[in-house]
């Protein structure tokens, strides 16, 4: 277990209530900005179940993966996943840190967490991609150590990658 002031990060199974929980809410907050850019509304219960079914999280639980839950004063605020894309290079996903605990060193202790949980899983490198609007996320990879890499992947919300290297 990692901490940073009142934050404690630990790996967390994918499935618990608590994981859950942070899931739907990363993706409603990803998906009504995207919304509120695009079509000036917030996303529909109707496409976050979508969303929820189509965008299953149980690959980030081993062995291709792990979860990671951070706990702010002790309650569940922040989570991030890491896939296992070949025995190297694992894939950062699912990074979220509830609102009201933004900017209280939340964010900086989930990626040195997940770096930790990284190598326990023997990479070497870090990579992940996400959309360009997502400016808070992007300045904190840039922040500690990810650096923009050409695009490693495809899909409809790739906009940017980035890397690290752990050394």
């Amino acid at each position: 277990m990692t901490t940073d002031q009142s934050w404690a990060f630990a790996l967390e199974p994918v499935d618990s209530a608590e994981s859950l929980a942070l899931l739907r809410e990363y993706l409603v907050d990803v998906s009504d900005r995207y919304y509120r850019l695009h079509e000036d509304r917030d996303s529909t219960s109707e496409e976050i179940e979508h969303g929820l079914a189509t965008m299953p999280s149980d690959h980030l639980a081993p062995p291709t993966g792990v979860f990671l839950v951070g706990r702010h004063d002790g309650v569940a605020a922040a989570c991030g996943g890491l896939k296992v894309l070949d025995p190297t290079t694992v894939e950062l996903t699912r990074v979220y840190v509830r609102p009201d605990r933004r900017g209280t060193g939340g964010g900086a202790g989930l990626l040195a967490a997940v770096e930790t949980a990284a190598r326990d899983l023997g990479a070497e490198r870090i990579v992940l991609d996400t959309r360009l609007d997502l400016v808070e996320a992007r300045a904190l990879y840039l922040k500690n150590g990810y650096a923009e890499v050409p695009a490693y992947s495809e899909g409809p919300y790739a906009e940017v990658w980035y890397a690290k290297e752990l050394t």
